[in-house]
């Protein structure tokens, strides 16, 4: 399958504009490892750092486009690799992925569960309503078709009680964080294809600027074991998400070397796949229904 990149870089629940930044940078790192252009859906805007409702309000026009395109791409036959910003984005991306691969295993690497609905979040923050939004427990107007069942959560350990609830349940599978991970994510994704969605506050902190540094989480050695795993199978798409620019307490920029030496297994799997040609991608900071 030949792969096609696309950067979201609008805002999505954004309360700096980091993230919006770190997209860019991570994509271009990985055009670099696979040697194809990126398509470019949105354009950074001032955050809002408001309620779920008017981020995602503010955030629809761009998402939608977000996922007409995402759903073009799957049509004509190419895999899906994409970054943005927050983790808000795959409510664009999930139900799409969903759709076209409906046995796949969407495997989450994230420090957060993100499966909070609107009437359980303390905070009313858009990232912490991803999954359930996709899943259709709430409205979001990007449609609803992604199975909770067929979620993994990978690394996650901050937790709230309503999604302790839907663990409890078995309606999520969660592979937490330590030496059972490999074992336990081999077990969870038998031999199904798996879509991967990276945060990368799954990371414990320091190694790379993300908004939220959450203790106890991935070694760059651990994710990169992970990959490796994952790519045993067939890997339909990746999306990485909150990776910021720059560190926010010293406003040093951030060296994503080390993040994307973790996913080369899933690359590597990428890069022995036929490329698109040139011709058939924009060129090089071209846009594909760019904002303006």
């Amino acid at each position: 399958m030949q792969s096609a990149l696309t950067i979201f870089a609008g805002r999505c629940g954004d309360r700096n504009p980091r993230a919006m930044a770190g997209a860019s940078v991570i994509g271009e790192r990985i055009a670099e490892r696979l040697g194809i252009a990126p398509a470019l859906i949105g354009t950074p805007e001032p955050p809002l750092a408001t309620g779920w409702r008017e981020e995602l309000d503010a955030a629809l026009p761009a998402l939608h486009r977000f996922a007409q395109h995402l759903d073009s791409v799957i049509g004509k036959g190419l895999r899906p690799v994409t970054t943005a910003g927050r983790c808000a984005a795959s409510l664009a991306t999930l139900p799409v992925i969903a759709r076209h691969f409906p046995d796949a295993a969407v495997v989450w690497f994230d420090a957060h569960a993100d499966s909070n609905v609107p009437e359980s979040s303390d905070t009313g923050y858009l990232g912490g309503l991803v999954l359930t939004g996709a899943a259709g427990l709430w409205p979001t107007g990007l449609g609803d078709a992604l199975r909770l069942d067929n979620v993994i959560l990978v690394g996650t350990r901050d937790l709230d009680p309503f999604e302790r609830n839907l663990m409890e349940r078995g309606t999520l599978k969660l592979v937490p964080p330590g030496k059972t991970l490999p074992d336990a994510l081999r077990k969870a994704i038998g031999e199904r294809p798996v879509y991967i969605h990276l945060d990368c506050d799954v990371l414990m902190p320091g190694l790379v600027p993300s908004d939220y540094q959450v203790e106890g989480g991935l070694s760059l050695a651990e994710l990169r074991n992970a990959f490796e795993i994952l790519a045993g199978n067939d890997v339909v798409g990746l999306e990485i998400a909150e990776y910021e620019d720059r560190w926010a307490a010293t406003g040093k920029p951030g060296h994503p070397d080390g993040l994307m030496d973790a996913i080369d297994p899933v690359l590597q799997q990428f890069r022995n796949s036929e490329q698109t040609s040139p011709a058939e991608l924009p060129e090089p900071g071209a846009s594909a229904g760019t904002d303006t």
